[in-house]
């Protein structure tokens, strides 16, 4: 980082505002350049020096190396860049690790290209071919190409200018503040968690819900502080805040961020993004919201982990809880499983990922599910479980279908619900309790006498004294697991019935090559009433196949 100052001028308005940036943007290393050193005497150089060095005491920049330069005649031009090398090498690196995010500082066509983007990768690679989502826009999109420097290079690290071509966006889909990522690795959001410093040369106190100018990354948008453990932050105060803006923006904890005064535009303060998508407004003056906030900026990475977690509590993938936390996907893989081992975590796994939640939170949740399937139940005794799609958006509305199966996997696993294709059921769930058993066996046993001339299923229902929706119910129940199949309408036989009905017709058929409705009335010993829907039932299951007006052998005999 450069702080340029003239020394024809020396320390101005803007300067101390620079400075009051490079502060709360927390820069670690810098240099001073004194320029236009062709515009003054040795003397007035002499004081410019003393009045910077004086200016910059008790800042990041008190020891800077200050060089002074002239581009006119090119004095120190030389000994600035030989400085500028050695501060460079001993800057560390930034990290490659996490996905890439590049903040978007231009954007422009070039024809037979189409659009590109600038800026500076702050976190991650980037590749030729990579998938990449441009956010808050929320367009996918393919790096067709990459320059860094004004050199083609295939790929590009954290800190390196980049120029991306991308494929298939208009330049007009993109603007400044727009950020290049990976695919689903940041979430754009109005809201974001911050600590928030208001700088001592603030003209006046920070009022709750003050307008302000919100600086992020190349983006800035309008908003509004919302104190929350204050009505009003006094100038060299600090404060958790919540920043609702005014259009939606990306960000990760950890970044720092200025806010300028709505008007006029100056700096007043700034500081660190602690959630950048918290998702629902805080209450203020909470102490459990404000310490929440301390342990997500100050925590260890479980601490971090467990109360990122206990806020979300809809199964996050990794991917989603790097993003909220600032963490590694590594580093919260390896957390999470030793959380496990300590009963404090558990693991949902799914499609090649990983998804968490608390301990105490998943089994509180089984606890509610399990009393609603219990509940279910005692008002649908004769139903195989709680319809999985139907429960799915009742108790876990936040969670896709997908998600939802994974979800469901492991509560079975853990033995707590029992899973059909279509329902989920509790696993002490039987099935009809003793009364009802006395119904359906008393049904069985009409169905079994009355054999190839059964009475319609209302007259049974009705000889049982069921009403008609436990009529439907246990009609249902019986047609499911298949003891009864429905033969034509209100007609019903047992499925041991039908079995018998079907061997004497295939015997038949062998030994007489067809059969009429007459002969299959004689053979069953029924009526016409029972024997044409009967000859209907077996032409769909292929036993026989209707000519004219007999039966001959159909394709499941061969």
């Amino acid at each position: 980082m450069l702080l340029v100052i003239a020394a024809d001028e020396g320390v101005m308005p803007q300067t101390r505002e620079h400075l009051d940036i490079i502060q709360l943007l927390q820069v670690k290393k810098g240099v001073v350049v004194l320029t236009k050193a062709d515009l003054v005497d040795e003397e007035w150089l002499d004081l410019v020096r003393a009045e910077v060095q004086d200016f910059l005491k008790g800042t990041v920049l008190e020891k800077a190396p200050l060089v002074i330069v002239s581009a006119v005649t090119g004095q120190g031009i030389g000994s600035l860049l030989e400085l500028l090398d050695r501060v460079a090498e001993d800057t560390p690196a930034k990290t490659a690790a996490g996905p890439p995010r590049l903040p978007v500082d231009r954007v422009f066509s070039v024809t037979g290209f189409g659009t590109v983007v600038t800026g500076t990768l702050v976190a991650g690679e980037i590749r030729v071919g990579d998938s990449v989502e441009v956010q808050p826009q929320g367009l996918i999109t393919r790096v067709r190409s990459l320059q860094s420097h004004g050199e083609k290079v295939k790929f590009a690290g954290a800190g390196q200018r980049v120029a991306a071509n991308l494929a298939g966006l208009e330049m007009e889909q993109i603007s400044r503040g727009s950020v290049v990522a990976g695919v689903n690795s940041i979430t754009p959001s109005n809201r974001l968690d911050v600590h928030l410093l208001l700088l001592k040369s603030a003209a006046r106190p920070l009022k709750n819900r003050a307008r302000v100018r919100f600086y992020l990354g190349s983006g800035e948008t309008l908003g509004r502080v919302v104190l929350l453990d204050h009505e009003e932050l006094a100038p060299g105060a600090m404060a958790y805040a919540q920043i609702e803006l005014e259009e939606k923006t990306v960000a990760v904890k950890g970044d720092r961020f200025v806010l300028r005064s709505y008007s006029p535009m100056q700096t007043i303060g700034g500081g660190v993004v602690i959630d950048p998508a918290p998702g629902r407004k805080h209450r203020r003056f909470r102490s459990e919201v404000l310490k929440a906030l301390e342990t997500r900026e100050r925590g260890t990475p479980a601490e971090i982990l467990e109360q990122y977690l206990q806020g979300n509590p809809e199964l996050p993938d990794i991917v989603d809880v790097a993003a909220g936390t600032g963490l590694q996907a590594t580093e919260i893989e390896e957390l999470a499983h030793q959380l496990a081992r300590q009963e404090k975590v558990k693991i949902v796994p799914g499609d090649g990922k990983v998804y968490l939640s608390l301990t105490d939170v998943y089994r509180r949740m089984a606890g509610e599910l399990q009393q609603m399937l219990e509940s279910y139940h005692r008002e649908f005794p004769l139903r195989e479980g709680y319809p999985k799609e139907e429960l799915r958006s009742r108790k876990f509305p936040a969670l896709n279908n997908k998600v939802f199966q994974f979800l469901l996997a492991a509560l079975e696993k853990d033995q707590l619900v029992r899973c059909t294709a279509q329902a989920v059921a509790s696993p002490s769930f039987t099935g009809p309790g003793p009364e009802m058993n006395l119904i359906i066996n008393k049904i069985r046993k009409e169905l079994a006498e009355a054999c190839f001339q059964p009475p319609a299923w209302s007259e049974l229902a009705g000889a049982a004294g069921l009403s008609e929706n436990a009529s439907l119910e246990l009609l249902q129940h019986l047609l499911r697991t298949g003891e009864l199949k429905k033969v034509g309408e209100n007609l019903y036989f047992l499925d041991e019935t039908l079995r018998m009905a079907g061997h004497e017709i295939t015997g038949f058929l062998r030994e007489k090559g067809e059969i009429t409705i007459g002969e299959l009335r004689d053979l069953l010993q029924t009526s016409r009433k029972y024997a044409l829907p009967l000859l209907e039932y077996f032409d769909k299951e292929r036993i026989t196949r209707r000519v004219g007006d007999k039966r001959l052998p159909g394709k499941a005999l061969g």
